[in-house]
C-alpha cells in the first residue's frame, strides 16, 4: 500500500492534469489513454521549448530553423532507435 501511494504521488507530480480534482475532494483519475495519453511535465517543457526555439519543417529548407529542428528530429530518432 506505501509503495502504491509513493508511485501514485510521483505520477501526479510528473502529470499536472493530475493534479485537478474530477469533484470536490476528490482526485482526478485518469483511464482512457488509449483515446488520448496525457504527457507529463518533462515532456511538455520540451515540446514548449521546441515549439518556442525551433519549430520548421524538418529535411524540407535550407535555413537556420530547419537545419535546427532536422537535427533535433534526427536526434529524437536516434534515441527511439536506442531504445527499442
Amino acid at each position: 500500500e506505501k509503495e502504491n501511494s509513493l508511485l501514485d504521488a510521483i505520477a501526479r507530480e510528473d502529470f499536472e492534469i493530475l493534479s485537478i480534482e474530477a469533484y470536490v475532494d476528490k482526485p482526478l483519475i485518469y483511464l482512457d489513454s488509449a483515446a488520448s495519453s496525457h504527457k507529463p511535465k518533462y515532456v511538455l517543457d520540451v515540446m514548449d521549448e521546441y515549439y518556442k526555439t525551433s519549430h520548421s519543417n524538418v529535411h524540407r529548407g535550407a535555413h537556420a530553423l530547419a537545419a535546427k529542428a532536422t537535427a533535433k528530429y534526427e536526434w529524437a530518432r536516434d534515441k527511439v532507435k536506442e531504445f527499442v
